[in-house]
């Protein structure tokens, strides 16, 4: 293994680590201001696809994070960046509200099929003609492959099952571009100077967030985004971690912690 640097730059996960829809992880913003006045170098990366980077980031504002667009590198990005790398025209299967990421790009006549998350777009109807796409020859280019994700309601199954899906009917592989593809992480700190050696990733995915960190070279910290100290906490109250999550990747999260202001508080205590 390669031999640890000083520790340079942390990439921190947005939904389900900082924040949980409108809602901020409680000291989180503080938190970040304590990570900040360090040397670190601090880069948001997400797979959100619900949200332009625009409509992203101005829910972030609301919350009160001090973040500006060029530090976050998110999968919609890194699509978009794919699509114009193999020049086709994407069936856009992702939420209305993620098409200004895609303006420019053409999308009559379709040739391949770009899927994230979009629960109104997954019906019948529309997975069926990406199923007919796809059996023509057609790319399919997954956004992400989540299992699920964390809403205030409770958990909601990702994109991942859908992918899955498709993948199954037509005997093809999805590209993957977003976490946990290594490619995505080392994207993420291009432009910084950083090595991935020299690098810490906060999440609240074991293996898209951690496992796939730690397989680009990084260290992972796992957080388990516990959004009230009471005893008798409804799940909707958690973030998605559950027991035994930390059994599922190998090696094991560098750490586990309670949420993002005990993994800050970790960072500033050993490892500057």
């Amino acid at each position: 293994m390669a031999t640890r640097r000083a520790l340079k730059a942390v990439l921190v996960d947005l939904s389900g680590t900082l924040h949980i829809e409108d809602a901020a992880v409680p000291g989180a913003q503080e938190a970040l201001k304590r990570l900040r006045a360090t040397s670190v170098m601090v880069r948001f990366v997400t797979n959100t696809t619900k949200e332009s980077k625009q409509d992203l980031l101005e829910r972030l504002k609301k919350l009160e994070f001090d973040i500006s667009e060029d530090e976050i590198f998110t999968s919609l990005t890194a699509a978009r960046n794919l699509v114009e790398q193999k020049q086709v025209r994407p069936m856009l299967l992702v939420d209305d509200r993620a098409l200004p990421d895609f303006k420019g790009i053409q999308t009559s006549d379709p040739n391949a099929v770009v899927i994230g998350l979009a629960p109104e777009h997954f019906h019948y109807q529309i997975l069926n003609q990406a199923f007919r796409l796809l059996l023509d020859g057609a790319p399919l280019i997954a956004i992400h492959k989540a299992r699920y994700y964390k809403r205030k309601d409770g958990l909601a199954l990702g994109p991942g099952p859908f992918v899955t899906a498709l993948e199954y009917a037509t005997d093809t592989k999805a590209t993957v571009v977003g976490k946990p593809e290594k490619t995505f992480f080392l994207e993420a700190l291009r432009g910084t100077g950083c090595e991935p050696e020299e690098t810490v990733m906060i999440g609240d995915d074991c293996r898209d967030d951690v496992g796939g960190a730690q397989n680009a070279g990084m260290r992972g910290i796992l957080v388990k985004t516990v959004l009230q100290n009471a005893h008798h906490v409804r799940s909707a109250e958690l973030g998605k971690y559950r027991a035994a999550d930390e059994d599922k990747i190998n090696p094991a999260p560098y750490l586990t912690c309670e949420s993002f202001p005990h993994a800050v508080d970790h960072i500033l205590q050993h490892l500057l």
